[in-house]
């Protein structure tokens, strides 16, 4: 059995997946949820950057998340859902740690959260310093309505 890439998940074609690209490029948050060492799921809010096939966040180093992910790669991404419970998208997938970015997909993630970060009083630089670990999620599965 092949895992389906995530063009192949996400099919414009149909009214799902035309709104599920359409979050893909407008969201600036999607919750991450690792599986903690007892088997509990640790879903936290996180940055993102969607390149079409991979999601790409940023952690702090020494975080749980990362301890999480070495532990159990299996991770999960949902947006938030509408009040009332619809718009429900939920990608499966495996997370790696990786040791380093491409400089352009790097900047292209800080252009996207530029208003985020002058929010906060931080610069790009300040940024990769304290959140200096990348990780790539590729989903393998898709689910919502």
């Amino acid at each position: 059995m092949t895992t389906p890439s995530a063009s192949e998940l996400i099919d414009p074609a149909t009214d799902f997946g035309a709104r599920v690209a359409e979050r893909l490029e407008r969201e600036q948050i999607v919750w991450l949820t690792t599986v903690g060492p007892t088997g509990t799921p640790q879903p936290n809010p996180v940055w993102f950057r969607w390149d079409g096939e991979a999601f790409l966040v940023f952690s702090q180093p020494d975080r749980p998340k990362l301890r999480n992910i070495a532990r159990n790669p299996r991770v999960a991404l949902h947006f938030n859902s509408t009040e009332s419970g619809g718009e429900v998208v939920v990608f499966g997938g495996v997370a790696r740690v990786e040791t380093a970015v491409d400089p352009e997909e790097e900047a292209a993630y800080l252009d996207k959260y530029e208003a985020g970060l002058a929010g906060l009083s931080m610069t790009g630089d300040r940024f990769r310093a304290e959140y200096s670990v990348p990780i790539r999620v590729v989903p393998d599965r898709l689910r919502g309505f």
